[in-house]
């Protein structure tokens, strides 16, 4: 199975958006940038659109590929596009999350504190390599995830 992704590069006055998300088989909720699952018939810059929107209360229009990621989990197979969005207005509020919302918290965070922020692997070294303009290839793959996420909407 393949699940395709997209998740996007808000910028703005030195600090990234980043929201973290709980999952049920992960101790503490994990940081990432907004983002999330295709859905049917969405092609990959709107779902960046969208997921961001529904996240992070922000509308924004996606703009450059920053980076194509992809990474195993067993027989799950991830493929991340990451855009560079632009926000229509990025000093309104952030959305505040709901009783059972996956998105526990939405913050923009100073760039030096992105890395120890986010812990998985496959997502911090693209991310950091991207702001930092050292990402030799728009691409970075990794055979094996390091992680296993369990997506709220999953069964068992």
């Amino acid at each position: 199975m393949t699940i395709h992704l997209a998740g996007g590069i808000a910028l703005y006055d030195g600090k990234l958006l980043m929201v973290a998300s709980r999952y049920r088989n992960q101790a503490q909720p994990l940081w990432n940038l907004p983002g999330g699952r295709q859905r049917d018939g969405e092609l990959l810059f709107e779902t960046v659109q969208r997921e961001l929107r529904e996240e992070t209360g922000l509308d924004a229009a996606a703009g450059e590929l920053a980076y194509v990621s992809e990474s195993y989990d067993g027989d799950v197979h991830y493929v991340n596009a990451t855009f560079v969005v632009t926000l229509r207005d990025p000093k309104a509020p952030l959305r505040a999350a709901g009783d059972g919302d996956h998105v526990v918290a939405v913050e923009w965070v100073p760039l030096a504190d992105v890395r120890p922020r986010v812990v998985v692997e496959v997502v911090r070294e693209p991310l950091v390599a991207f702001l930092e303009n050292r990402l030799q290839r728009r691409y970075v793959g990794y055979h094996d995830a390091g992680i296993t996420i369990e997506w709220p909407d999953d069964s068992g």
